[in-house]
């Protein structure tokens, strides 16, 4: 979810929204810090922090400072268990601030920034005061103690090749999840009339689409032809931007492509990294959303590990707020 558009949104149609963020997670939580969800002065909102008592009350709070019009921000400090009886043994602090017509071009700035990419702002939130965010230049730290958020992270890609009965049920068991989905599929009237937000079509040359894949794409081929699969298959294990590649079929397919490729020329370290089954080991149904929720399943692993692994040079330092819903 978009953080700052959605408030700018919220205060031009409502006049008034509340943000909600996890600041600070430790131990057994419901969701991590960063997270986020924007609430109307009627009480709907967009984004979860967790569900249960937690999120409950803090939508109560929310929706009661909104109708006071209270501008200063509010800490809530909760410990779970003995404070929400939950069984979980963690502890959870919550910013609640308010935002309406005031604060316009404040909310514009950051919706801008967020709307260009990536960007970070160093926070300070005073006792009894309003939050004050600074927009951070790429590159620049924040001063020391001082807290930093980041909004706008791009989620990981998925090239999906293939808009037949599995690719259909993919985008669906992918529509909530954080990947951003580039579908593909060269023939006319290939995809259903309603996509999912997180997916952009295109029937562009698959040569094009893994040009333009970003650095650490995922690509998932799944075509109605076993060659224009081999063809797929063959330039992305040799497109250096992309991490990752999935086959649909069976062990006798990888098999056989695992041949074909190296009398292509592919190196046999990149044959060998082929996920084929592409899929979680252990679930054999062959129905399509079955295979969607298998490959879903397994994507989500993958991102993680990515994750991990990239985190892991940064560890010790000063941890910062990645925003999502």
């Amino acid at each position: 979810m978009e953080v700052w558009p959605r408030i700018e949104a919220m205060v031009e149609a409502h006049g008034a929204c509340a943000l909600v963020s996890v600041v600070s997670a430790v131990g057994s939580t419901p969701r991590e810090a960063g997270t986020c969800m924007v609430v109307r002065p009627d009480g709907a909102f967009h984004g979860t922090i967790g569900g249960g008592a937690l999120e409950w009350r803090a939508l109560a709070r929310a929706q009661a400072m909104l109708a006071r019009a209270e501008r200063a921000t509010m800490l809530v400090d909760q410990v779970l268990g003995p404070d929400l009886g939950q069984c979980c043994g963690g502890r959870v602090i919550l910013a609640i601030e308010t935002f309406d017509q005031r604060d316009r071009d404040e909310i514009a700035a950051l919706a801008a920034a967020e709307r260009a990419g990536p960007f970070a702002t160093a926070v300070d939130r005073p006792a009894g005061g309003r939050t004050v965010r600074r927009i951070l230049k790429p590159g620049a730290a924040p001063a020391a103690g001082t807290v930093t958020e980041r909004f706008g992270e791009r989620p990981p890609t998925i090239l999906l090749f293939g808009a037949g009965h599995v690719g259909r049920a993919l985008v669906l068991a992918l529509a909530p999840l954080p990947f951003r989905v580039v579908w593909w599929d060269g023939r006319p009237g290939a995809f259903p009339a309603a996509i999912p937000a997180n997916v952009t079509t295109t029937a562009a040359s698959a040569d094009a689409v893994l040009a333009a894949a970003p650095a650490g794409a995922e690509v998932l081929v799944m075509t109605h032809s076993h060659a224009l699969d081999l063809d797929i298959v063959e330039a992305a294990l040799m497109c250096a931007p992309v991490a990752g590649v999935g086959l649909i079929g069976s062990a006798t397919k990888r098999a056989r492509f695992a041949r074909q490729l190296a009398g292509r020329g592919v190196p046999a370290a990149r044959i060998a990294a082929l996920r084929c089954p592409v899929g979680l080991p252990g679930i054999g149904g062959k129905a399509p959303p079955v295979i969607a929720a298998a490959i879903a399943a397994e994507c989500l692993l993958i991102a993680e590990a990515r994750t991990k692994t990239a985190d892991a040079p940064a560890r010790g330092r000063r941890p910062t707020r990645s925003h999502s819903s």
